[in-house]
């Protein structure tokens, strides 16, 4: 997970989201074709056991519909439209982005899967993850820098369970805190990364430095205005994640 000689890689945060609705297929394909160099999504589990693409706990701000995720079905959720009235869009689940990332042939592309915590499901959805990543044969990578797929979380023992379960796949630990990303805890769990937000970065500059010094890469989130671009670059932070991967990607190459 090291970046280039330009600065750091660019992960399209929920896709290009700030062009599309967030977790659709149309805004992946897009930040694809704006250049973006690795994708993020979230991911939950439905009530029958189906990893799908939403941030939050319902469905009531991305969707027609109204409703918990954890406590509908698949096809439930599948009812209402994620996208626009004029462009509508499908629920996402995990299986067509992995599909999607691998597909793309004009670079390698990493895929970036953050569980969300606490959830009703606990553990299972770290072992939802990792059967659908070894579903496509990318569960077990040579190395961290080869992997297909990250998995990350601001969940210390989701982070843990991932580590445990398939040490070769890259982990982020994500954090607002300095103190707790610093600390014993990225060590305690086997993280490969450590994810502060952009104003943590902005309070605390030299955790860049201190991650490197661990052997830890340094992923940043949501990195969207060109001055925090570049702090990230000058700071070293391997990736940047944004709404705004065309946009960023032409910052990054000036």
């Amino acid at each position: 997970m090291s970046p280039d000689r330009r600065g750091p890689l660019v992960v399209a945060h929920r896709g290009a989201s700030a062009a599309m609705p967030e977790h659709t297929l149309a805004a992946y394909e897009l930040a694809l074709e704006e250049g973006a160099d690795g994708l993020e999504c979230d991911v939950r589990l439905t009530r029958d056991g189906h990893l799908v693409c939403v941030h939050d706990r319902t469905v009531d701000r991305t969707s027609t519909g109204a409703g918990v995720v954890s406590e509908m079905t698949l096809e439930e959720l599948a009812e209402f439209n994620y996208g626009t009235e004029d462009e509508p869009a499908e629920l996402l689940e995990l299986s067509a982005l992995i599909a999607l990332t691998l597909d793309w042939s004009a670079r390698p592309v990493k895929l970036f899967i953050e569980t969300k915590h606490p959830v009703r499901f606990g553990g299972l959805v770290e072992s939802k993850v990792l059967a659908e990543l070894q579903r496509f044969g990318i569960a077990a990578p040579p190395s961290a820098d080869h992997s297909r797929a990250v998995v990350m979380s601001f969940s210390a023992g989701a982070v843990w369970r991932i580590r445990r379960s398939a040490p070769m796949l890259p982990t982020v630990l994500l954090g607002e805190s300095a103190r707790y990303l610093g600390g014993g805890a990225a060590t305690t769990v086997g993280a490969t990364a450590v994810g502060p937000s952009v104003k943590t970065l902005h309070e605390h500059p030299d955790m860049v430095d201190k991650a490197a010094a661990a052997g830890r890469a340094t992923y940043c989130w949501t990195v969207d205005n060109r001055s925090d671009v570049e702090l990230c670059r000058e700071l070293g932070v391997s990736w940047v994640a944004t709404n705004h991967p065309g946009r960023t990607k032409k910052w990054l190459a000036s």
